[in-house]
C-alpha cells in the first residue's frame, strides 16, 4: 500500500518562473558605439551621490575601527603608529577600485563585440532586474553570482550597465592585478583586488573588511562577490566560503544599517568557454597563469559557437528576515562597534546556514539546457558498458523521458518547444561536437577505442596512460555538464542508492543508509546542515509522485515501473561512490606515515591510474582532483584521517579500522547502529 503521508514539500511544478529577454537581440540591430556612449544615470541607494575613489579611501582610513586596529597592532609589534599607518595606506592602494565611467564605456563597447561573436543569445529575466532596481533604492545590496567561468563578473557588469543599474564593485583575486593593462582596466571598471589568503594578517583583514563595509553601509554601489570563493571546475556548486558574507552581514548585526538585501544570481552556460581547461586542471595539469599575452592568444575562441547564456536574478533576500528568530543582536551592544571580535557560535551558525540557503537559491534558478540531459544519458550508457553508443532515435526518446522526469522534479529546463525533439537533440550534439560523435547512426562520446577498459599489452605503459588521460578530458568535460543537473536529482539519487544498498526495505534501515550517504557526501554537494529528515521526505515525495516508489509507515518499496528511474539515479551517484571507495583503498594500502596533504593528490592519482589501466576501476571520473580533495575532507571530518603536526610539516594519520568500515559501508555493508530518532 502506498503511504498516506502528506509530505511538507511544495510541488516544484507549481513554482512560477520569470520570462527571459535576449539582450543581444537589440545589440545586433543597433550601433555598439552608441550603446557604449549611451546616457547612463543609475538610481543609487536613497539617492546618495556617487563617491569618488579618493573620498572612499579617505573614509576608510579615518574609520574608528581602523584607528583602533592600528593602535593595537602598533602595541603588539612595537612599531611606530606612523609606520603602521603607511602600511595600511599601501594595502588600501593595492586593493581599492578606481571606477571610471570612460573605462566602463570602453568595456561595454568591447564586450558587445565579443558577446555577439561568442554567444547566440544572453537571456535575462527582466522581472529580476526590476526587483533588483527597487532593492538598490531601498537598502544596501550584495550581489552573489554563481561562478562557473571567467566571464561571470564581466557579464554581470555588462548587464547592469545595459539596464542602467548601479555598477557593482567586485571582489577579484590578485591574479588579475598582475595582468598588464588589463588589471588596471578591471580596477577602473569596479574591481577591487584581494589576496587569496591573508595568512592571519590582522592588519590586512581590518583594511579589507572596513573597505567593504564602508562601501556597503553608505550604499555607494552594490558589492559583488562569489560565495563559492573560486570558479567551480566541475559545474557543481562549491561549499560556500563565509569570510565576505560575515563582513557584509556585520553592519546589519551591529545596527549600522536597517537591512541588507542579498541577491543570488544564477548564470547558466550552454557551453562553457573553459571546459577543456577545467578537465585538464582536474587531471593535475596546472592552469595557465592569468596574463595579457595569454588573453590575446585565446582570441581563437571568438571563432567558436558557445550557444546561449541564461542569467536569472533571484528574489532579493533580506538579512533582517533571515536573522529574525535566529540572532539576538543585543549581544553587539555590549562592545563598542569599532572593536573587532570573533563571531560567537550562534552568529557563525547563522551565517553558515544563510550561505547554504543562498547557494541553494542559486542552484534552484540554474537554467538547464538539453545537452545536460544528453550528457547524463551518454555517461549512463557508457558506464553500462555500451561503448558502441546509442542509436539517435533511442537517445532522443530517452532525452524526452528524462526531460519530463526532470520537470517533475522541479528542474528549470530550457527546452525549445518550437522545435521537434529530434531537432533539439541534433542541435545540442552539433554544438558539443568536440565531445561526441555520431558513427553508423549511433551517438557516443568522442573517445578513442581501447585504453581504460583493460590491459592492452601491445602498447607501452606511458602510451596507455596518455590515452587514458586524453579520454579522461572528454569524460570529465561531459561530467561537468551532467553535474549541472545534480542538484535536481541529488536527493532522489541518494534515496535510490540507499534503497539499492540497504539490507532490507524497512523504512528506518533505508533512512539510516540515506543519512550515512548524505553525511559522507556533504563536502561533495550542497546539503544544508541539519536538514537530513527534510531531504529524505523530499526524496520520498518525488519518487512516490513519479511512481518509482511506494512509501508506507514501515517500508520503502520499489514499483515495477520504477526500476528505470532508480537505475539512472543510482548511476548518477555511482562515480562518486566508487571514487570514495578508491580513496579508502589507497589510504589502507599505500598511505605512508610521512604522507602530507600536498602529496596526497599526486599519490592517489597514480594509484587510480594503475587500477584503471588494470581494469579494476570502471569510472575515469575518479581521476578528478575535486572528488579526491572532497573525499579527503570528508574522511578528515569523520575522524577516519587526522592531521598530525610535526616539526617542519603536517602529515596525515590514517585510522585503518575506520577507513575499512567506511569502505564496507560505501559498498553496501551497513554496520549495525542505533536507529536515528527522526520524524519519518
Amino acid at each position: 500500500m502506498a503511504s498516506g503521508t502528506v509530505y511538507s514539500q511544495r510541488d516544484p511544478m507549481l513554482k512560477k518562473r520569470d520570462d527571459f529577454e535576449d539582450v543581444l537581440e537589440e545589440r545586433r540591430n543597433s550601433s555598439d558605439l552608441r550603446y557604449g556612449l549611451k546616457c547612463y544615470t543609475p538610481v543609487l541607494y536613497k539617492g546618495v551621490t556617487p563617491c569618488k575613489p579618493s573620498m572612499l579611501k579617505s573614509m576608510v582610513l579615518q574609520s574608528d575601527q581602523l584607528h583602533y586596529v592600528i593602535k593595537q597592532f602598533s602595541k603588539e609589534t612595537g612599531r611606530q603608529t606612523d609606520s603602521v599607518q603607511e602600511e595600511v595606506s599601501a594595502i588600501l592602494d593595492e586593493m581599492a577600485h578606481s571606477l571610471q565611467l570612460s573605462t566602463v564605456r570602453f568595456f561595454a563597447f568591447t564586450l558587445c563585440k565579443i558577446f555577439k561573436s561568442l554567444f547566440r543569445s544572453i537571456c535575462v529575466n527582466e522581472e529580476g532586474i526590476q526587483r533588483l532596481q527597487q532593492a538598490i533604492q531601498d537598502h544596501p545590496v550584495v550581489l552573489l553570482p554563481s561562478h562557473r567561468s571567467y566571464m561571470d563578473f564581466l557579464l554581470m557588469s555588462y548587464l547592469l550597465y545595459t539596464y542602467d543599474l548601479s555598477l557593482p564593485v567586485i571582489a577579484a583575486g590578485m591574479d588579475f592585478m598582475g595582468m598588464k593593462f588589463v588589471g588596471e582596466m578591471l580596477r577602473m571598471s569596479g574591481a577591487f583586488f584581494i589576496r587569496r589568503s591573508f595568512g592571519g594578517n590582522k592588519l590586512y583583514w581590518a583594511v579589507f573588511s572596513e573597505y567593504v563595509k564602508t562601501m556597503l553601509k553608505n550604499g555607494f554601489a552594490p558589492v559583488e562577490f562569489f560565495l563559492e570563493g573560486t570558479r567551480s571546475r566541475t559545474s557543481k556548486s562549491l561549499t560556500p566560503k563565509l569570510g565576505l558574507l560575515n563582513i557584509v552581514m556585520d553592519p546589519f548585526l551591529k545596527g549600522e544599517v536597517f537591512d541588507v538585501n542579498v541577491v543570488p544570481v544564477s548564470i547558466s552556460y550552454e557551453r562553457i568557454l573553459e571546459e577543456t581547461l577545467y578537465a585538464r586542471e582536474l587531471l593535475g595539469i596546472p592552469k595557465p597563469k592569468e596574463s595579457t599575452s595569454g588573453l590575446f592568444k585565446a582570441r581563437k575562441v571568438l571563432r567558436e559557437d558557445y550557444g546561449s547564456i541564461h542569467v536569472y536574478f533571484g528574489q532579493p533576500v533580506s538579512v533582517r528576515s533571515l536573522a529574525e528568530g535566529r540572532v539576538n543582536r543585543c549581544q553587539f551592544n555590549l562592545v563598542p562597534r569599532h572593536i573587532p571580535g570573533r563571531p560567537e557560535e550562534d552568529i557563525h551558525n547563522f551565517v553558515n546556514d544563510s550561505a547554504y540557503k543562498l547557494v541553494r537559491a542559486q542552484e534552484d534558478n540554474m537554467v538547464l539546457k538539453p545537452w545536460v540531459l544528453l550528457a547524463s544519458l551518454l555517461l549512463h550508457n557508457q558506464a553500462a558498458g555500451q561503448e558502441q553508443g546509442m542509436a539517435l532515435d533511442e537517445l532522443t526518446a530517452q532525452a524526452v523521458w528524462l526531460r519530463d522526469l526532470s520537470r517533475q522534479y522541479g528542474a528549470f529546463l530550457h527546452w525549445p518547444e518550437q522545435m521537434s525533439p529530434s531537432e533539439v537533440v541534433s542541435s545540442s550534439l552539433s554544438l558539443h561536437r568536440g565531445l561526441v560523435r555520431t558513427c553508423k547512426g549511433k551517438v557516443q562520446l568522442a573517445l578513442e577505442h581501447g585504453g581504460a577498459g583493460g590491459p592492452v599489452k601491445s602498447q607501452s605503459p606511458a602510451a596507455l596512460e596518455e590515452k587514458l588521460l586524453s579520454q579522461a578530458v572528454i569524460v570529465l568535460s561531459c561530467a561537468s555538464y551532467r553535474n549541472q543537473a545534480l542538484h535536481v536529482f541529488l536527493r532522489p539519487a541518494l534515496l535510490a542508492t540507499a534503497v539499492h544498498a540497504a539490507s532490507s526495505n524497512q523504512k528506518q534501515e533505508v533512512f539510516s543508509t540515506f543519512s550515512f550517504l548524505r553525511n559522507i557526501f556533504s563536502n561533495e554537494f550542497i546539503l544544508c546542515p541539519g536538514a537530513t529528515v527534510q531531504d529524505f521526505e523530499e526524496a520520498c515525495y518525488l519518487l512516490v509522485k513519479t511512481g518509482a516508489l511506494q512509501v508506507t509507515q514501515q517500508e520503502v518499496l520499489v514499483n515495477e515501473r520504477g526500476h528505470r528511474t532508480l537505475a539512472l539515479l543510482v548511476s548518477m551517484l555511482d562515480p562518486f561512490l566508487q571514487g570514495y571507495k578508491a580513496v579508502c583503498r589507497f589510504l589502507c594500502e599505500e598511505a605512508t606515515e610521512a604522507l602530507t596533504e600536498k602529496q596526497f593528490i599526486p599519490a592517489i592519482r597514480k594509484f587510480i591510474i594503475k587500477h584503471l589501466l588494470a581494469g579494476r576501476l570502471r569510472y575515469v571520473e575518479v581521476l578528478s582532483s575535486d572528488l579526491q580533495k572532497n573525499s579527503l575532507a570528508a574522511f578528515l571530518r569523520l575522524g577516519a584521517v587526522e592531521k598530525i603536526k610535526g616539526v617542519d610539516r603536517e602529515t596525515l594519520k590514517v585510522n585503518v579500522v575506520m577507513v575499512n568500515s567506511l569502505e564496507d559501508t560505501l559498498g553496501g555493508k551497513l554496520p549495525t547502529r542505533k536507529a536515528v530518532a527522526a520524524r519519518l
